[in-house]
């Protein structure tokens, strides 16, 4: 019986180590699986005005995405946005919620991060963060859009990236979706059994917020399973926002569809004020 029980528990044993070894290896594509898909022209999907770009990162890097300029009549130079999605996402699979809420006097730049949808390369934290900053260049360098007034937008994994460009780039305002509090938050909420040890990911948005000096609005689900509002609070106490809205009977990924006009009409009217 006892030589029963030891090998179960050596088993075992090897088991979790071999769990070990593959989470401590494979752990950015565990936290960005980036998927991949094709890109459309924004014509295609009825944004006319709209282009397909390519932005080379500092690491040489090609990022894809869609320019989207203000539209015509917009006094100029214009504010920008930049939109940094959430993991599992693409602008194929997100496009719609673009155009429902682009406000018509803003500038929008999104990219597929590196590795995502037809963007090259594969990600990693410190190439996200490369991505970033390609995107505010971009943006920055556009002659139609004023560079002292570009805001910045993360959705749950792009809360990361928004929080990196807005504390290294002279970002307007800073809006956040479903934001997490840090890696190592998640790690411990999702993969409790892996030691912190192993983990590289840091992801520190509870430090970048703590370092902000320009608006904050955090918008988070009520019910969400994936980053707690409880997180979401700690980030908007962190970064000391002007605007928190909990989004009741909303989930991690449908809190713009749970939202509706009162997501949209705060978001607005928070960007508005900050671009003035």
């Amino acid at each position: 019986m006892m030589g029963s029980v030891t090998r179960v528990a050596g088993l075992l044993l090897a088991g979790y180590g071999l769990v070990l070894v593959l989470a401590w290896r494979y752990q950015d594509r565990l936290a960005f699986p980036a998927p991949r898909a094709r890109l459309p022209a924004p014509a295609e999907v009825g944004l006319r005005d709209g282009i397909r770009v390519a932005v080379t990162a500092a690491d040489a890097v090609t990022l894809r995405g869609w320019y989207l300029p203000p539209a015509a009549g917009a006094p100029t130079p214009a504010p920008g946005l930049l939109w940094f999605y959430g993991n599992m996402e693409t602008i194929a699979g997100i496009w719609p919620v673009i155009a429902a809420w682009k406000p018509p006097e803003l500038g929008l730049l999104v990219l597929d991060f590196r590795g995502y949808g037809e963007s090259d390369g594969s990600a990693t934290e410190p190439g996200l963060y490369l991505d970033g900053e390609a995107a505010w260049a971009f943006l920055a360098g556009r002659l139609e859009i004023d560079s002292t007034r570009i805001a910045v937008y993360g959705r749950s994994l792009g809360s990361a990236v928004a929080l990196h460009v807005a504390t290294t780039r002279p970002a307007r305002a800073v809006v956040l979706e479903s934001a997490f509090t840090s890696g190592a938050a998640m790690a411990r909420r999702h993969y409790w059994y892996v030691p912190r040890r192993l983990l590289h990911l840091r992801l520190d948005n509870l430090g970048r917020a703590r370092a902000l000096t320009v608006p904050l609005m955090v918008v988070h689900g009520e019910d969400d399973r994936i980053a707690p509002i409880a997180m979401g609070r700690e980030v908007a106490g962190a970064g000391r926002a002007t605007v928190f809205l909990p989004i009741p009977g909303a989930g991690h990924n449908d809190t713009f569809a749970r939202g509706e006009d009162r997501y949209r009409d705060a978001m607005t009217a928070f960007l508005r004020t900050a671009l003035r």
